[in-house]
């Protein structure tokens, strides 16, 4: 019998921090000497450290300032480690995925005491059977490699599988590793550009997919 996983996204889409991260972005970089609108900050949330430098300095930048402003994010975030929040629904729709048999895998960029953060804010760790983090895979998303780990941690087959997210990153990744992508607009992208990055349905945030998970494809997974 195949096994079909819920993955799932963490920042922006079970744990209320994507503005958060794009203040520290925009802060780090601004300490840096870069003057960057925080509308492309936030647009560039939920990929990899590397990877939003990458979207937002363009490939000439001088990669030497790279580890200094990821550090500097890093610290700038820290300071709100203890304050993280869950959306609303978040931990019941995990715990009541896991009460039905559903495999739970999450599916993050972040590592070390950021992830350690993350799940002590959902506080469902009962429920989540496995995590794939940034730490696992050479390449982040929007490349498919991040799900494809979740899936293989738990012999899972991408036809039947679920991955929810809130970003066109989220999305991509979903499409290309061959699972049905999920969207929240919990993190602040609209609906049309996570449509058009490949969503197949589209929630408010985590309480409304709880509302309506019978009748949405992660239900009848």
């Amino acid at each position: 019998m195949s096994t079909h996983a819920a993955v799932f996204d963490v920042d922006g889409t079970l744990v209320d921090t994507n503005h958060l991260h794009a203040v520290c972005w925009w802060e780090a970089l601004r300490q840096a000497g870069h003057r960057i609108p925080m509308t492309s900050v936030h647009g560039a949330i939920g990929l990899g450290s590397g990877d939003l430098l990458e979207h937002l300095l363009g490939p000439e930048r001088d990669r030497d300032e790279d580890s200094a402003i990821s550090a500097g994010h890093k610290a700038l975030y820290g300071t709100w480690h203890e304050r993280l929040t869950p959306f609303d629904g978040a931990r019941d729709l995990l715990r009541r995925l896991h009460a039905e048999g559903r495999p739970v895998v999450l599916a993050t960029s972040a590592s070390g005491p950021e992830l350690k953060a993350l799940r002590a804010a959902i506080d469902a760790d009962e429920a989540i059977s496995e995590t794939a983090s940034a730490d696992d895979v050479e390449a982040g998303k929007p490349a498919p490699d991040p799900v494809r780990h979740a899936l293989d941690l738990v012999g899972a087959e991408a036809r039947g599988s679920v991955f929810v997210g809130d970003s066109v990153w989220d999305m991509r990744a979903g499409r290309r590793a061959g699972v049905l992508p999920i969207a929240v607009l919990s993190g602040g992208v609209c609906r049309a550009d996570l449509e058009d990055a490949g969503a197949a349905e589209v929630y408010t945030d985590t309480a409304h997919l709880l509302r309506d998970l019978d009748g949405s494809a992660l239900g009848r997974g």
